[in-house]
């Protein structure tokens, strides 16, 4: 078999390499280099290629996929923190205008009901 032959991998494993490669294009990575890094991600995850025999596997490794999340506040954290605490002001505003208005709750009208009820039977 080839070198970079992907036949012994699952079509669940090309997808997931293709979803990856077009989220790394979307970002600026050239098409080459995205593809290896997908590649990479796929093995990495899931061990390599699957297809050939039948049984349970093994569980996928997710600590590839979540690295990228905890990567991502360093961009944050180089800002200065007036900067951060304005940002942060100015996204509570912005939720709080989108918010839907709360709802009262309608009055009841049974106690009211009640009372004059008594009155009318005491009155008598």
């Amino acid at each position: 078999m080839p070198r970079g032959d992907k036949g012994k991998y699952t079509s669940k494993q090309k997808r997931k390499a293709e979803h990856i490669e077009e989220g790394y294009e979307k970002r600026g990575v050239g098409k080459g280099e995205a593809e290896r890094r997908a590649w990479a991600t796929v093995n990495k995850t899931s061990g390599g290629g699957k297809k050939s025999g039948s049984g349970k596997g093994k569980t996928e490794n997710k600590g590839p996929a979540k690295k990228g999340g905890k990567l991502g506040g360093a961009a944050s954290k180089s800002r200065p923190k007036s900067a951060r605490s304005t940002a942060a002001k100015k996204a509570a505003a912005t939720r709080k205008k989108n918010a839907a208005p709360k709802r009262k709750a309608p009055k009841r009208k049974t106690a009211a009901k009640k009372k004059t009820a008594k009155r009318k039977t005491s009155s008598r």
